[in-house]
């Protein structure tokens, strides 16, 4: 589950400078378009701790795992909130990627951990 916590960590990062950088060139960058990029560091950096400290492993996949929870349900509750008046906008691309890369790492350490428990 490490190396899925950085990969996931990864992606995060890159929505969030795509979504920065989009901003930036169009005259509009906010802070906020960083923000799948924060995530996204916090779970490398949980990824890459738990390969080097391997005691601490499972420690640290539940955290992420509480991260990567945190990081679908902001954006998918604030989606689902202004449903009606959604318009197709990098901030809501983001919003929506950011939800679904999370959602996916969730269910798959949620997978892992139930996998473990039988074995």
């Amino acid at each position: 589950m490490p190396s899925v916590s950085i990969w996931i960590g990864r992606i995060l990062l890159i929505i969030g400078i795509a979504g920065y950088a989009y901003g930036f060139f169009n005259g509009n960058a906010s802070i906020t378009a960083m923000i799948p990029a924060f995530f996204g560091i916090v779970l490398t950096v949980l990824g890459h701790v738990a390969v080097a400290k391997e005691t601490l492993s499972k420690h640290l996949m539940h955290a992420a795992v509480l991260v990567a929870l945190l990081g679908f349900l902001l954006p998918a509750g604030r989606v689902i909130s202004k449903i009606k008046e959604v318009t197709l906008s990098a901030a809501i691309v983001s919003q929506i990627s950011m939800a679904v890369v999370c959602l996916i790492f969730v269910v798959l350490a949620v997978r892992s951990f139930v996998n473990a428990r039988k074995a």
